[in-house]
């Protein structure tokens, strides 16, 4: 039997024991979720449209990791402005594992255990909201920048006077400002970045791998 259920604005055709990512859903890994859009269920021939969804028809599945997708990069740039933006996104997403395809108001052998506690945890923040908004306005202003300045860089810049970065194709001026903010000032710093490190700049900065591999090749040769 194969059912088709919609979750995070998408819809998947799902079996039993199908491993599938969809958009973030509340709850920790060996939890069971239902599924209660289903717009379509069927087997083999005999199939069931719903208007939308099937009436009593149940998608029952185990969460087994939450994570993230793979790193999205959104890179803006303005002709004859000097204006480059280069922003990094990662979507939340939960791996789940279809454990049964239920029909006729049957319910599922291993109940949801997402209870209505962890819906109103994400609900919590929500209602925090209006108190924040009724403090002074430039009090979050203060608390940023005191972060901002408490954050460690995530390299120590070499001793010396820095290289200008914008030589690099693909680093800008805003880029160059974020690079050495993050102690990184000098092409033989970017040349001898380890892949490890890159990883590490890909994680933390909206940079991608493959950015910052290109501006290390192109280092090399600034370098000697």
């Amino acid at each position: 039997m194969f059912a088709v259920v919609k979750t995070g604005g998408k819809q998947y055709r799902v079996v039993a024991e199908d491993v599938l990512k969809v958009e973030k859903l509340a709850g920790e890994a060996g939890d069971f979720v239902e599924l209660n859009q289903v717009l379509m269920v069927g087997e083999g021939d005999d199939v069931t449209l719903g208007a939308p969804t099937v009436d009593g028809a149940i998608v029952s599945a185990e969460i087994i990791e939450q994570g993230r997708d793979r790193k999205v990069i959104a890179f803006k740039k303005r002709r004859r402005q000097n204006s480059r933006r280069t922003i990094g996104h990662r979507q939340h997403q939960t791996k789940l594992r279809i454990a049964e395809i239920l029909t006729d108001g049957k319910k599922p052998s291993k109940k949801s255990t997402v209870t209505k506690d962890a819906a109103a945890k994400k609900e919590a923040p929500a209602k925090a909201a209006p108190k924040k908004a009724e403090a002074k306005k430039d009090a979050p202003k203060k608390e940023s920048k005191a972060e901002a300045g408490s954050a460690a860089p995530l390299f120590t810049a070499p001793a010396g006077e820095a290289d200008k970065l914008t030589d690099i194709k693909g680093i800008g001026p805003v880029a160059e400002k974020q690079l050495k903010e993050q102690g990184i000032t000098t092409f033989a710093q970017i040349a001898k970045l380890t892949d490890k490190e890159v990883a590490r700049i890909d994680e933390n900065m909206p940079f991608s791998a493959d950015q910052i591999s290109d501006w290390r090749d192109q280092a090399k040769e600034l370098a000697k």
